[in-house]
């Protein structure tokens, strides 16, 4: 695996994608959708796969169609990159893939997790000219799904601690994922790993929200194991509780502690800024009561 080390990637390393057709998983998803909307503004042809189109991760008899005559596709799958069977997911539909004739294939995985590497190397192994884009944790999971949810109520309880972590725009995940479908001469073979530019604990970042929407949001800090046994009580099922009460105490941990140049590499420009990202949402009424 060739991690990023030295040189600049520069602006222009999205080539005039014309006549391409990508396929975009998890098109409908939280970075799925801004991959297609970048994919589609960069000339791409978008191929959308998710349920409401027929394609089904779990359903391998839903691949082919979704991948024939394609020449590319982003791969993330809906659940995280390193539960039980993605890796087995994700090396069969690269396979499938290639038989097809798609050969360029982009996976998000995700900064850290020591769950994602089967993954990854299920990706690498399967012969597919491959990209991993390694994501820090991302903005957006405070604007959407369920971490959203608990601030728009007023606290956020977290397994997360005073941990520090470099949260990342999930539009520049999806700059970075376009820039790596189109120039597969430049990124094949090649990890990126992406972060926003500043690194915040994540009671500093309600405080952000909480300073840009003038209502009094609070973090509350648990231990891994209580934060299991509530997901357990909203009715998470018991297996995936307890994977991610095992991700949460190894993530979690303060080894994503610091800053990646992953975005000016490949952009040729800094990432977005969380203060950014929090204005944006609270302009949006994205916390509102």
């Amino acid at each position: 695996m060739t991690q990023e080390t030295n040189g600049t990637e520069g602006a222009k390393a999205v080539k005039d994608a014309k006549d391409l057709t990508v396929v975009v998983t998890g098109a409908s998803g939280r970075t799925g959708s801004r991959v297609a909307r970048a994919a589609g503004a960069a000339g791409f042809t978008v191929r959308a796969a998710s349920r409401a189109t027929g394609f089904d991760w779990g359903d391998r008899s839903t691949w082919a169609g979704a991948l024939r005559g394609a020449d590319a596709a982003y791969l993330v799958h809906p659940s995280d990159v390193g539960a039980p069977g993605t890796a087995e997911a994700v090396g069969g539909l690269a396979r499938e893939a290639l038989a097809l004739g798609v050969r360029r294939l982009v996976l998000l995985s995700a900064r850290g997790e020591d769950q994602a590497l089967p993954t990854e190397e299920a990706l690498r192994a399967s012969g597919a000219d491959w990209t991993v884009v390694r994501a820090a944790w991302f903005a957006q999971n405070f604007s959407e799904g369920p971490l959203a949810a608990e601030l728009r109520r007023g606290e956020l309880v977290f397994p997360a601690g005073e941990v520090r972590e470099p949260f990342v725009d999930v539009r520049d995940v999806a700059e970075v994922v376009v820039a790596a479908l189109t120039d597969g001469e430049r990124y094949a073979g090649r990890t990126l790993t992406v972060t926003g530019p500043r690194l915040l604990t994540f009671g500093e970042a309600v405080a952000e929200i909480a300073a840009a929407t003038g209502r009094p949001l609070a973090y509350r800090a648990v231990p891994a194991r209580d934060y299991g046994e509530a997901l357990l009580g909203f009715g998470v099922p018991p297996r995936e509780a307890a994977f991610l009460t095992g991700v949460f105490e190894t993530l979690l941990d303060g080894r994503n502690a610091h800053l990646e140049d992953g975005v000016r590499r490949v952009l040729g420009r800094e990432p977005r800024d969380f203060a950014g990202f929090v204005r944006e949402g609270a302009a949006a009424g994205t916390w509102g009561e």
